[in-house]
C-alpha cells in the first residue's frame, strides 16, 4: 500500500494485476520490460532502500502486533520442501491453472481481494483505476475499469456466482467516486473548502464506458449465476455510472432490451406451468371418475374450460417461482429507480422517461399467458362458480351484498391453500403487470385513447381476478404499498378490493401517521369541565392542526382524580356523540325513523355552524383513528357526499319515506295521468316563512314534462340532501 502512494508505481501494479486477470501476459511482459529500461536509466544512488519518499509514512492498513503469524512461519520453515509439496498436492484441480494457459482461479480471487483491499484503504487507488493509463504504456488507452468490465465475457466469471459477486464488489468500490459527480449543468463552488488543511481536492472524471462493455454488464442480469446480492451490486454500479449522461442513455436502452428478453423467457415458463396445471386437473378428474363421484363430475360440466376441473386441491400442484419472472420484475424496478434518479418533477407518478420506455416493451403476449394461468387457477380453486353466481345476481343490490358475503366467507377457506402455493407462484408476474400497465401516463406523452386503454386493461385484469388478488393481499398486506399499490391509487380498481383488505390497509396507514405524530408532538391532552365537555373540546380541537390531533388522547376532568387508561376516553366520546346532535346547536336533524341524522339545512342560524361542523368531523375522525366506538349514525346521502359519490333518489327513502314515494310515483307514471303540474322549483318553509327556490335559472316558469321529470327528481333530491 505504501508503494502505491507513488503514481508510477501505483499505475504499474494496477495495470499488471488487471492484465493478469484478463490473461494478457504479453502486456504484462511489456510492462516489465519498460520497468527494466527505466531502472537502467536510474543511477545506483537512487536505488537505495527504503526510498526517501517512503521514510516517515505510515500505512493505512490496520496493524496487528500479535505473534501468531510468526509461529506459523517458523513451523513452515521447519517443514521444508515436503510441507510445500503437501500443500500443492492438496490443491483442487481448478486451482492449478487450466489447459489454455490462463492463471488459476484461486490466483484470480486473490488478485481481486488485493485490489479491493487497496481501493478500500486508499481512495487514490480507486481514483487511479478510473483514469486511463498514463506514463506506463502509451499504446494503451484503456483504463483499469475498462479491463475489469471485459471480464464479464469470461466464463470464469459469468458461470460462477462467487467469482461474479467478487468482481462486482471490486467494481462497486472503483466507481464509488462517480456518485459525487454533480449534474453537467450544475456548478459547485469549493473555494471555502479548498483551504482546509490536510485535504487534497481532485476532479472526478466523467468516465464514458463503451456500449459493448455496458452491454456485457447489463446482460449479466440474465445469467443464472446472477444472484440477489449480485443483482443489488449491479443496481448500485449502474446508478453510479448513470451520473454520466452518455452512459445513462445506453444503460436504459440495454435494460429495456433485457426486460423484453426476460419477458419472452417468462412466457415459456408460464406455458409450462399452464400445462402442469391442466395435467393435475385432468389427473384429479380421472381419479374422481374411478371413484364414481357423480356429484362432483356434474360440476365439471358447468366450468369455464372443459379441460380443467373445478375444485382441484392446491396440494395436487407444486410449483416453484420462475427466475425469469422475478428478474423481469427487478429489471423493471431498476429502470424505475434510474429514471426517478434524475427526475426533477418529483411527482407522485412514474417519471415520463420511464413511461416512454415501458411503451417500447412488447409484453402483451406475457400478460395474455398470465391471464390464462390465473383463469386456470380460478377454476381449480372453484372461484369460477362464484363468479357465475355473482354475475347472475347483478341486478339487485341486496343480491350483490349476499354474493359478496359468500365470496368473502365461503371462498375464504377455499383459497387459503392457493395463497401459500399457486397464487404466490405468479406474484412476480402480477407485480410486473401492474408496474408496466399502471404506470402514470402523462397527457404530454400519451394520447387520451392510449391512456384510457392502459387504465381499462388494469381495471379489467383486477375485475377478472379480484378474488385471487384479495386472497393474495390478505396473506401479504404490504403489497398494497409496493407492487400492487395501483389497486389503491386507481379509483376504479378500489371497487374490487374487499372491505377487510381496505380496512387493514387503512389501519396500517393510520398507525404509521400516529407513530410519526407521537414522536413529534407527544400525547394530546385535554382537561375538561364535565358540564361543558362539548364547548371545552371545541375550543381545544379548533386550534390544533391535524398532525397534533393524531397523538394519543389523554382525558382528565377538572376536580376529578383518575388516570385515563381508556375508560375516560370512551366516556369522552360517548358524551360528544350525544351533544353533537343536541337541537340547541342546530347542527343536525333526525330523519323520519329517528335513528339517523343529516345536516340541518337551517344550521346557518348558528353563527359558527361551519366551525362546529369542522369540529364534529374531527371528533368522528379521531374516534375512527383511535378505534373508539362512536354512537353516531348518519344518513347514507351524507356518507356519499364524503366519498364524492352523487346521491340518488333512492337515498331519500331513509330521510323522508313519504316524499320518496311521491318521487317514485312521478318517475313511474305519466304526469297527466296523476294530474300533477310541476315546475323546476321547490318550496322552502323555515322560521315561519315560505319562499320559492328555483332549481334551474327561471325554474318557477319552466314546466316539468315526462321527458324532463328524471332531471327534476335529481335536482330536487340534490337540493334536499345537499
Amino acid at each position: 500500500l505504501n508503494m502505491c502512494q507513488c503514481g508510477s508505481s501505483r499505475n504499474f501494479f494496477l495495470d499488471s494485476l488487471v492484465d493478469l486477470l484478463n490473461n494478457d501476459k504479453a502486456h504484462v511482459l511489456k510492462l516489465l520490460e519498460k520497468l527494466d529500461s527505466d531502472l537502467d536509466q536510474v543511477g545506483v544512488s537512487d536505488l537505495a532502500f527504503p526510498p526517501s519518499a517512503l521514510i516517515g509514512t505510515t500505512t493505512e492498513l490496520v496493524e496487528d502486533s500479535s505473534p501468531r503469524h510468526s509461529i506459523a512461519m517458523f513451523r513452515r520453515r521447519q517443514g521444508g520442501v515436503s510441507s510445500s509439496a503437501t500443500v500443492a498436492a492438496s490443491l483442487p484441480a481448478s486451482a492449478r491453472g487450466s489447459s489454455n494457459g490462463s492463471i488459476p482461479p484461486i490466483v484470480s480471487r486473490r488478485i481481486l481481494c488485493l485490489c479491493s483491499s487497496l481501493c478500500k484503504s486508499s481512495p487514490r487507488v480507486a481514483f487511479s483505476m478510473l483514469l486511463n493509463a498514463d506514463g506506463v504504456d502509451e499504446c494503451s488507452s484503456e483504463s483499469c475499469l475498462d479491463k475489469l468490465l471485459d471480464l464479464f465475457d469470461a466464463d470464469q466469471y459469468s458461470k460462477s456466482a462467487t467469482n461474479l459477486e467478487q468482481l462486482l464488489s471490486l467494481l462497486e468500490i472503483v466507481v464509488a467516486p462517480l456518485s459525487l459527480l454533480p449534474k453537467e449543468d450544475q456548478d459547485i463552488d469549493l473555494a471555502a473548502d479548498r483551504s482546509s488543511p490536510g485535504r487534497e481536492w481532485v476532479k472526478v472524471p466523467r468516465v464514458v464506458v463503451s456500449k459493448k462493455r455496458l452491454h456485457s454488464l447489463i446482460t449479466t442480469l440474465r445469467l443464472d449465476s446472477c444472484k440477489d446480492s449480485s443483482f443489488l451490486k449491479i443496481s448500485t454500479l449502474t446508478r453510479r455510472l448513470c451520473r454520466v449522461e452518455a452512459n445513462r442513455d445506453c444503460i436504459l436502452h440495454e435494460l429495456a432490451l433485457v426486460a423484453e428478453g426476460l419477458g419472452k423467457a417468462a412466457i415459456l415458463d408460464l406455458k409450462a406451468v399452464s400445462v402442469r396445471l391442466n395435467s393435475a386437473a385432468q389427473h384429479h378428474r380421472e381419479k374422481l371418475q374411478r371413484n364414481g363421484d357423480s356429484e362432483l363430475l356434474k360440476v365439471s360440466d358447468t366450468s369455464f374450460d372443459n379441460d380443467v376441473f373445478t375444485g382441484t386441491p392446491s396440494s395436487a400442484v407444486s410449483l416453484s417461482t420462475s427466475n425469469s419472472e422475478l428478474k423481469l420484475l427487478r429489471v423493471l424496478q431498476m429502470l424505475s429507480s434510474l429514471c426517478a434518479q434524475d427526475d426533477e418533477s418529483k411527482s407522485e407518478g412514474n417519471p415520463p422517461e420511464f413511461v416512454s420506455l415501458l411503451q417500447s416493451l412488447n409484453l402483451e403476449s406475457l400478460w395474455d399467458q398470465l391471464a390464462v394461468c390465473l383463469k386456470t387457477v380460478s377454476v381449480l380453486e372453484g372461484v369460477a362458480d362464484i363468479d357465475v353466481d355473482e354475475n347472475q345476481g347483478d341486478g339487485d343490490e341486496e343480491e350483490n351484498d349476499k354474493s359478496d358475503e359468500a365470496i368473502s366467507g365461503k371462498s375464504g377457506k377455499k383459497l387459503q391453500n392457493s395463497v401459500a402455493g399457486l397464487i404466490t407462484r405468479f406474484l412476480p408476474a402480477i407485480e410486473a403487470f401492474f408496474m408496466v400497465n399502471a404506470a402514470s401516463p402523462l397527457e404530454e406523452i400519451q394520447s387520451i385513447e392510449q391512456t384510457a386503454s392502459a387504465i381499462d386493461k388494469v381495471v379489467q385484469f383486477a375485475a377478472n381476478n379480484k378474488i385471487l388478488l384479495n386472497a393474495l393481499l390478505r396473506s401479504n398486506p404490504q403489497l398494497l404499498e409496493k407492487g400492487l399499490r395501483a389497486m389503491v391509487k386507481m379509483p376504479k380498481c378500489r371497487l374490487f378490493l374487499d372491505f377487510d383488505v381496505k380496512r387493514r390497509w387503512f389501519l396500517t396507514q393510520v398507525r404509521r401517521l400516529r407513530q410519526q405524530a407521537s414522536r413529534r408532538h407527544g400525547s394530546f391532552r385535554l382537561n375538561l369541565r364535565r358540564k361543558h365537555v362539548f364547548e371545552d373540546s371545541f375550543h381545544s380541537f379548533i386550534h390544533r392542526n391535524a398532525d397534533e390531533l393524531r397523538g394519543r388522547l389523554h382525558i382528565t376532568f377538572q376536580n376529578e382524580e383518575g388516570v385515563d387508561a381508556g375508560g375516560l376516553s370512551r366516556e369522552f366520546f360517548a358524551i360528544l356523540a350525544k351533544e353533537m346532535f343536541n337541537p340547541n346547536y342546530a347542527l343536525f336533524m333526525s330523519t323520519e325513523d329517528g335513528c339517523t341524522f343529516q345536516p340541518n339545512p337551517n344550521s346557518s342560524i348558528n353563527p359558527d355552524d361551519l366551525r362546529y361542523f369542522r369540529f364534529v368531523g374531527r371528533i368522528v375522525g379521531k374516534a375512527v383513528v383511535d378505534g373508539f366506538l362512536l354512537d353516531a349514525h348518519f344518513t347514507r346521502s351524507l356518507y356519499k357526499h364524503m366519498l364524492g359519490v352523487k346521491p340518488t333518489h333512492h337515498d331519500m327513502q331513509a330521510i323522508d319515506p313519504g316524499y320518496y314515494k311521491n318521487l317514485q310515483m312521478i318517475l313511474e307514471h305519466n304526469l297527466e295521468d296523476i294530474g300533477l303540474e310541476l315546475t323546476f322549483s321547490t318550496e322552502d318553509h323555515s322560521f315561519g316563512r315560505s319562499r320559492t327556490i328555483d332549481l334551474i335559472p327561471d325554474g318557477r316558469n319552466t314546466i316539468v314534462t315526462d321527458e324532463t321529470k328524471s332531471r327534476y327528481v335529481d335536482l330536487v333530491c340534490q337540493h334536499r340532501m345537499t
